[in-house]
């Protein structure tokens, strides 16, 4: 507690990339617990300058995006801005990696329908290898089969990568086998920022420090999942600062004057 309280005390969050509402939904479940406004409010309390809402693109079975309530939501951010003058706000998706001939969910037609994308694994989604990747990381498989899937996994995260233009690579090595170093050579070479999540563990510090001898640059993000989430960093920062990450290549965070 005493690291969070000296890093808040440091350094602030100038935009936050990755936050969802209840537009990730499932009828009447739903994943995001806030609205557009909500979130936006939380993060104008804590002066951040850019919000993106990225709520989980539409071939996730249980809480994906229903593309048909696009212009619901950017009507929200619309009247967001309106009360927000001061913050930029993003209407984005969080597009789930999987074995589609681009990688990924979104197609690449309906890309220009998003101010941002961006992308990651995720359990729930068809074509994702979904099943094999959610008993390798809650009870493990046996060497062969998970080489196989990591290999698989690593394919599919890159083609989604270098096919599109993603803005930034969420949460990656999370929920499934992967290997890291072509992530990172890849992100490297398209520049996508690599995401340091508030809320999972990854990147985790060892991947930290591999990625750290590559020019790649790097967004904490809070993930957040309910407004009082938004522009949460501080656990993020922290793996960052424990691996040794020059602040300069984290593009989203500055120190506090």
């Amino acid at each position: 507690m005493e690291e969070i309280i000296k890093i808040h005390s440091q350094y602030r969050m100038m935009w936050d990339l990755h936050t969802h509402t209840q537009y990730s939904c499932c009828g009447p479940y739903k994943h995001g617990k806030g609205t557009v406004m909500q979130n936006v409010t939380f993060a104008a309390n804590k002066g951040i300058e850019r919000l993106a809402i990225t709520d989980h693109g539409p071939g996730h079975r249980i809480y994906g995006l229903n593309m048909k309530r696009l212009p619901e939501l950017r009507k929200d951010i619309e009247e967001a801005s309106a009360a927000f003058p001061e913050m930029e706000i993003l209407l984005g998706v969080e597009a789930n990696i999987c074995d589609t001939p681009n990688g990924l969910d979104v197609r690449p037609e309906e890309m220009e329908l998003f101010d941002l994308v961006i992308g990651g694994y995720h359990y729930g989604v068809m074509h994702g290898n979904m099943l094999k990747n959610s008993i390798c990381s809650h009870v493990g498989l046996p060497s062969g089969s998970r080489a196989a899937l990591k290999a698989k996994n690593t394919e599919t995260a890159l083609r989604a990568i270098y096919e599109n233009h993603l803005t930034v690579l969420t949460h990656p090595g999370d929920k499934g086998p992967f290997d890291i170093v072509p992530l990172i050579e890849a992100c490297e070479k398209t520049g996508t920022y690599m995401e340091i999540s508030s809320r999972h563990k990854q990147m985790t510090v060892e991947q930290l420090r591999i990625a750290r001898d590559y020019d790649v640059k790097f967004v904490v993000s809070s993930d957040a999942h309910k407004p009082n989430q938004v522009g949460s960093y501080e656990a993020g920062m922290a793996r960052a600062l424990e691996a040794g990450i020059e602040l300069e290549r984290i593009v989203n965070i500055t120190e506090r004057l």
